[in-house]
């Protein structure tokens, strides 16, 4: 997820400070997406080295108000404009460490899988009981929650999904078939070997 995108997209809807910019940014994520202070102050910076930002007004607390420039708004309407782009490859922890572990020797990936679905299953209805826990489901800042708990559960349905299917296609092959002994093939690269000098 753009941080950086999200709140630009909020200072288009006017000048914030720090403190003032995460929780706009909470509000409208349901808290889904903790920030810390020091990373919105360091977005910000980076923000106005790229142009898109500049320091406005301080108040009488001290607080700096930081505005979008025109590049910045610009930028925002690109980014809502485009569509999120998904790499091709994985870095999903979960798919690699089934991929890893199914290729061990004396592992019982059926035992992995099982773990992770209860814990799969018992995220789910965390956020099934937390979606239905709202308090005012017409309010924008629940609409707004809603959403980001609604993807959060079709991720989780659809993780519980994918632990069936795996566990179904490792059914079909003996787990001795699985095993990756290490390979005896040299890698083509990698840190040379150390010369000694001549003494």
């Amino acid at each position: 997820m753009s941080v950086r995108q999200s709140l630009l997209a909020i200072l288009d809807q006017g000048p914030c400070y720090g403190y003032q910019l995460r929780a706009e940014f909470d509000r409208r994520t349901g808290s889904t997406w903790p920030l810390n202070v020091g990373q919105i102050y360091n977005t910000l910076d980076r923000l106005e080295r790229d142009g898109l930002v500049e320091k406005g007004e301080t108040d009488d607390q001290g607080h700096v108000y930081w505005q979008i420039t025109d590049a910045g708004s610009a930028e925002v309407r690109a980014w809502l404009a485009s569509p999120v782009e998904r790499s091709c490859g994985t870095r999903d922890e979960l798919a690699i460490k089934l991929a890893v572990a199914a290729t061990l020797p004396g592992v019982d990936v059926g035992d992995v899988i099982q773990t992770q679905r209860a814990a799969s299953l018992r995220q789910l209805q965390e956020l099934t009981r937390a979606k239905y826990a709202g308090s005012d489901p017409d309010g924008p800042e629940e609409l707004a929650w809603s959403l980001v708990v609604d993807s959060m559960i079709f991720t989780a349905e659809a993780e519980i999904r994918w632990l069936d299917h795996t566990e179904q296609r490792l059914a079909q092959h003996p787990q001795h078939a699985m095993t990756l002994e290490l390979s005896t093939e040299k890698p083509k690269r990698g840190r040379p070997a150390k010369v000694e000098a001549d003494a």
